[in-house]
Protein backbone atom coordinates (compact mmCIF):
# COMPACT_ATOMS: atom_id res chain seq x y z
CA UNK A 1 0.00 0.00 0.00
CA UNK A 2 1.34 3.42 -0.95
CA UNK A 3 1.90 5.72 2.02
CA UNK A 4 0.25 9.10 1.65
CA UNK A 5 2.63 12.05 1.81
CA UNK A 6 2.49 14.59 4.63
CA UNK A 7 1.04 17.19 2.26
CA UNK A 8 -1.55 14.89 0.69
CA UNK A 9 -4.64 16.33 2.35
CA UNK A 10 -8.05 15.37 1.01
CA UNK A 11 -11.29 17.30 0.78
CA UNK A 12 -14.67 15.63 1.23
CA UNK A 13 -18.33 16.46 1.19
CA UNK A 14 -20.17 15.12 4.22
CA UNK A 15 -21.62 12.19 2.29
CA UNK A 16 -18.14 11.11 1.12
CA UNK A 17 -16.26 10.87 4.43
CA UNK A 18 -17.85 7.91 6.23
CA UNK A 19 -15.11 5.39 5.37
CA UNK A 20 -12.11 7.72 5.74
CA UNK A 21 -9.93 6.41 8.58
CA UNK A 22 -7.40 9.22 8.91
CA UNK A 23 -7.67 12.41 10.95
CA UNK A 24 -10.56 14.67 9.98
CA UNK A 25 -11.16 18.41 10.25
CA UNK A 26 -14.83 19.32 9.78
CA UNK A 27 -15.26 22.91 8.60
CA UNK A 28 -18.28 25.13 9.15
CA UNK A 29 -17.36 28.81 9.27
CA UNK A 30 -20.88 30.22 8.73
CA UNK A 31 -21.73 29.50 11.36
CA UNK A 32 -21.76 26.29 13.40
CA UNK A 33 -18.16 25.94 14.49
CA UNK A 34 -17.75 29.67 14.85
CA UNK A 35 -20.69 29.63 17.25
CA UNK A 36 -19.19 26.64 19.12
CA UNK A 37 -15.92 28.49 19.60
CA UNK A 38 -17.62 31.60 20.97
CA UNK A 39 -19.67 29.42 23.32
CA UNK A 40 -16.47 27.94 24.73
CA UNK A 41 -15.00 31.44 25.03
CA UNK A 42 -18.12 32.41 27.01
CA UNK A 43 -17.40 29.61 29.48
CA UNK A 44 -19.33 26.58 28.21
CA UNK A 45 -17.93 23.43 29.80
CA UNK A 46 -19.16 21.01 27.13
CA UNK A 47 -20.92 21.04 23.79
CA UNK A 48 -22.60 17.89 22.48
CA UNK A 49 -23.22 17.59 18.75
CA UNK A 50 -26.35 15.92 17.39
CA UNK A 51 -27.75 15.39 13.91
CA UNK A 52 -31.40 16.34 14.38
CA UNK A 53 -33.60 18.87 16.13
CA UNK A 54 -35.43 16.03 17.87
CA UNK A 55 -32.15 14.71 19.30
CA UNK A 56 -31.26 18.16 20.60
CA UNK A 57 -34.60 18.55 22.38
CA UNK A 58 -34.34 15.02 23.77
CA UNK A 59 -30.86 15.81 25.09
CA UNK A 60 -32.23 18.91 26.84
CA UNK A 61 -34.99 16.87 28.40
CA UNK A 62 -32.52 14.29 29.73
CA UNK A 63 -30.05 16.90 31.02
CA UNK A 64 -31.78 19.55 33.16
CA UNK A 65 -30.06 22.88 32.73
CA UNK A 66 -28.62 22.06 29.30
CA UNK A 67 -29.06 24.68 26.60
CA UNK A 68 -29.69 24.08 22.90
CA UNK A 69 -28.20 26.14 20.10
CA UNK A 70 -28.30 25.83 16.33
CA UNK A 71 -30.66 25.90 13.42
CA UNK A 72 -32.79 23.98 10.96
CA UNK A 73 -32.48 25.30 7.41
CA UNK A 74 -30.93 28.41 8.91
CA UNK A 75 -33.77 29.14 11.31
CA UNK A 76 -33.82 28.81 15.11
CA UNK A 77 -36.03 25.83 16.02
CA UNK A 78 -38.73 26.03 18.64
CA UNK A 79 -37.36 24.98 22.02
CA UNK A 80 -33.81 26.12 21.28
CA UNK A 81 -32.19 28.69 23.55
CA UNK A 82 -29.90 30.19 20.91
CA UNK A 83 -29.90 30.46 17.16
CA UNK A 84 -26.79 29.49 15.22
CA UNK A 85 -25.30 32.88 16.04
CA UNK A 86 -21.82 33.51 17.44
CA UNK A 87 -22.92 36.93 18.65
CA UNK A 88 -25.82 35.45 20.63
CA UNK A 89 -23.56 33.15 22.66
CA UNK A 90 -20.74 35.67 22.95
CA UNK A 91 -23.04 38.07 24.78
CA UNK A 92 -24.04 35.71 27.62
CA UNK A 93 -22.29 34.06 30.55
CA UNK A 94 -22.10 30.33 29.84
CA UNK A 95 -19.67 29.42 32.60
CA UNK A 96 -20.15 25.81 33.58
CA UNK A 97 -23.06 25.25 31.21
CA UNK A 98 -23.57 22.22 28.98
CA UNK A 99 -24.89 22.87 25.49
CA UNK A 100 -26.23 20.69 22.74
CA UNK A 101 -25.77 21.88 19.17
CA UNK A 102 -27.57 20.90 16.00
CA UNK A 103 -27.08 22.49 12.60
CA UNK A 104 -28.05 21.49 9.09
CA UNK A 105 -24.47 21.21 7.82
CA UNK A 106 -21.78 21.51 10.49
CA UNK A 107 -22.83 19.09 13.22
CA UNK A 108 -24.10 16.55 10.73
CA UNK A 109 -20.90 16.79 8.70
CA UNK A 110 -18.71 16.21 11.74
CA UNK A 111 -20.77 13.23 12.86
CA UNK A 112 -20.57 11.74 9.38
CA UNK A 113 -16.83 11.10 9.90
CA UNK A 114 -17.59 7.96 11.86
CA UNK A 115 -14.46 6.01 10.84
CA UNK A 116 -11.97 8.83 11.44
CA UNK A 117 -8.99 8.36 13.75
CA UNK A 118 -9.74 11.74 15.35
CA UNK A 119 -12.06 14.61 14.46
CA UNK A 120 -11.64 18.35 14.97
CA UNK A 121 -14.32 20.93 14.25
CA UNK A 122 -13.02 24.22 12.94
CA UNK A 123 -13.64 27.69 11.62
CA UNK A 124 -11.53 30.79 11.07
CA UNK A 125 -11.55 31.87 14.71
CA UNK A 126 -9.55 28.78 15.70
CA UNK A 127 -7.80 28.03 12.42
CA UNK A 128 -4.12 28.05 13.45
CA UNK A 129 -4.85 26.25 16.72
CA UNK A 130 -6.58 23.51 14.72
CA UNK A 131 -3.62 23.21 12.38
CA UNK A 132 -1.28 22.85 15.35
CA UNK A 133 -3.51 20.18 16.90
CA UNK A 134 -3.50 18.12 13.71
CA UNK A 135 0.29 18.37 13.47
CA UNK A 136 0.71 17.43 17.14
CA UNK A 137 -1.46 14.35 16.66
CA UNK A 138 1.20 12.81 14.44
CA UNK A 139 -1.49 11.26 12.26
CA UNK A 140 -0.37 12.88 9.03
CA UNK A 141 -2.40 14.62 6.38
CA UNK A 142 -6.07 15.10 7.30
CA UNK A 143 -9.29 14.89 5.40
CA UNK A 144 -11.27 18.12 5.44
CA UNK A 145 -15.05 17.88 5.47
CA UNK A 146 -16.53 20.83 3.57
CA UNK A 147 -19.80 20.64 5.45
CA UNK A 148 -21.48 23.42 3.48
CA UNK A 149 -21.26 21.46 0.24
CA UNK A 150 -24.66 20.34 -1.02
CA UNK A 151 -25.48 17.64 -3.56
CA UNK A 152 -26.12 19.09 -7.03
CA UNK A 153 -25.47 22.66 -5.83
CA UNK A 154 -21.78 23.38 -6.52
CA UNK A 155 -22.17 27.04 -5.57
CA UNK A 156 -22.49 26.04 -1.91
CA UNK A 157 -19.51 25.47 0.38
CA UNK A 158 -16.96 27.91 -1.07
CA UNK A 159 -16.64 29.63 2.32
CA UNK A 160 -15.78 26.34 4.03
CA UNK A 161 -13.39 25.39 1.24
CA UNK A 162 -11.51 28.67 1.67
CA UNK A 163 -11.14 28.01 5.40
CA UNK A 164 -10.04 24.42 4.86
CA UNK A 165 -7.35 25.57 2.43
CA UNK A 166 -6.19 28.20 4.94
CA UNK A 167 -5.90 25.63 7.75
CA UNK A 168 -4.05 23.25 5.45
CA UNK A 169 -1.57 26.02 4.56
CA UNK A 170 -1.07 26.66 8.28
CA UNK A 171 -0.56 22.94 8.91
CA UNK A 172 2.17 22.85 6.27
CA UNK A 173 3.85 25.99 7.63
CA UNK A 174 3.18 28.00 4.48
CA UNK A 175 2.76 31.77 4.33
CA UNK A 176 -0.74 32.83 5.34
CA UNK A 177 -2.94 35.70 4.21
CA UNK A 178 -5.56 36.15 6.96
CA UNK A 179 -7.05 39.27 5.37
CA UNK A 180 -7.67 37.45 2.11
CA UNK A 181 -9.44 34.46 3.63
CA UNK A 182 -11.52 36.69 5.88
CA UNK A 183 -12.58 38.69 2.83
CA UNK A 184 -13.42 35.53 0.86
CA UNK A 185 -15.74 34.37 3.64
CA UNK A 186 -17.29 37.80 4.21
CA UNK A 187 -18.00 38.25 0.50
CA UNK A 188 -19.23 34.70 -0.11
CA UNK A 189 -22.70 33.75 -1.28
CA UNK A 190 -23.15 31.92 2.03
CA UNK A 191 -22.56 35.16 3.93
CA UNK A 192 -25.28 36.84 1.90
CA UNK A 193 -27.67 33.94 2.45
CA UNK A 194 -26.93 34.00 6.16
CA UNK A 195 -27.58 37.72 6.59
CA UNK A 196 -30.88 37.33 4.73
CA UNK A 197 -32.27 34.96 7.41
CA UNK A 198 -33.55 37.89 9.43
CA UNK A 199 -33.98 38.87 13.06
CA UNK A 200 -34.08 36.04 15.57
CA UNK A 201 -32.02 33.78 13.33
CA UNK A 202 -28.94 35.85 12.54
CA UNK A 203 -27.26 38.86 14.13
CA UNK A 204 -25.98 41.56 11.76
CA UNK A 205 -22.48 41.13 13.24
CA UNK A 206 -22.33 37.34 12.86
CA UNK A 207 -20.19 37.54 9.73
CA UNK A 208 -17.78 39.97 11.37
CA UNK A 209 -17.42 37.62 14.35
CA UNK A 210 -16.87 34.66 12.00
CA UNK A 211 -14.03 36.38 10.15
CA UNK A 212 -11.86 37.17 13.18
CA UNK A 213 -9.00 34.94 12.11
CA UNK A 214 -7.34 33.15 15.06
CA UNK A 215 -9.43 34.96 17.65
CA UNK A 216 -9.00 31.94 19.94
CA UNK A 217 -5.98 29.86 20.85
CA UNK A 218 -7.80 26.54 21.23
CA UNK A 219 -8.85 23.77 18.90
CA UNK A 220 -12.11 21.84 19.24
CA UNK A 221 -11.95 18.06 19.20
CA UNK A 222 -14.93 15.75 18.93
CA UNK A 223 -14.86 12.84 21.37
CA UNK A 224 -17.40 10.04 21.60
CA UNK A 225 -18.45 9.47 25.21
CA UNK A 226 -21.28 7.76 27.06
CA UNK A 227 -23.50 10.85 26.84
CA UNK A 228 -22.82 11.35 23.13
CA UNK A 229 -20.46 13.16 20.77
CA UNK A 230 -18.79 15.78 22.94
CA UNK A 231 -16.89 18.74 21.56
CA UNK A 232 -13.98 19.73 23.80
CA UNK A 233 -11.83 22.87 23.66
CA UNK A 234 -8.15 21.87 23.77
CA UNK A 235 -5.09 24.12 23.87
Amino acid sequence: MTKRSESDARFFAAWEVAEFTGPVVAIDVLRAFTTSAYAFASGASAIYLVASVAEALEFKARHPGALAMGEDRGLKPDGFDFSNSPVSVAQVDLRGRTLVQRTSAGTRGALAARSAARVWCASLVCASATARAVVASGLGAPGYVITGRIVDQPEYGDDDQAVASFIEQARQGLALDPDRVAREVAESDEARRTLALGAGHVHPDDIAYATRVDAFDFAMELRHEADGARLVAVV
